[in-house]
């Protein structure tokens, strides 16, 4: 009975070892699997309509979609779903997207008003339509300003609350001393004057 059983094990046991052999490192190869170094292709990524102003039409998308992650965020914090530094930063993102916006808008209407002069001078168009397009980027220009002080002032209230945060963490012995020093810097990096 012994030898019954013993054959089996012998058998099962040359076995293993015979694929525990195929499968040394020394027989696969060096090269990383595909997938080990390309994302997968998301949906989301791809677009069925060319962008016609791709700088300008990007940042459009970009804005919508932060708006729409803004959108319910408050709410979202209020039943416990994000903390609070998530909701914050949604909205400074949306800031930071339209201010990116606005500026975008100003380098193409400054190509725009270039473009115009050189037709001016072909005499392809009027005094009036170069000033018109004049117009449009100093409404544009001033538009920008106003995102830019608006980026500026929320980056700076950003800062200021992460920093009251931080110092409320120290306290409670959750953050370290160099998370509150960076928030220092940042903050003081924020409030030095820009030439």
């Amino acid at each position: 009975m012994i030898r019954g059983v013993a054959l089996p094990i012998a058998l099962l046991a040359t076995v293993m070892l015979t694929l525990a052999a195929g499968q040394s490192p020394e027989n696969k190869s060096e090269e990383p699997e595909p997938f080990d170094i390309e994302p997968a292709i998301l949906k989301q990524n791809l677009s069925d309509e060319p962008l016609p102003d791709g700088n300008v039409a990007r940042l459009e998308k970009q804005l919508e979609r932060a708006k729409g992650n803004a959108e319910g965020a408050e709410r979202l914090y209020k039943i416990g779903v994000l903390a609070k530094v998530e909701v914050e930063q949604r909205l400074l993102k949306v800031v930071r997207y339209e201010s990116d916006l606005a500026n975008a808008r100003v380098a193409r209407a400054k190509d725009e008003v270039a473009a115009k002069e050189s037709e001016l001078a072909a005499g392809e168009i009027t005094k009036d339509e170069l000033e018109a397009v004049k117009t449009a980027l100093a409404q544009l220009t001033e538009a920008a300003q106003v995102a830019a002080s608006k980026r500026e002032r929320a980056e700076l209230e950003a800062a200021e609350a992460n920093l009251r945060r931080q110092q409320k963490l120290l306290k409670l012995g959750i953050a370290n001393e160099s998370d509150v020093d960076r928030a220092q810097e940042k903050l003081a990096e924020l409030k030095a004057p820009k030439n």
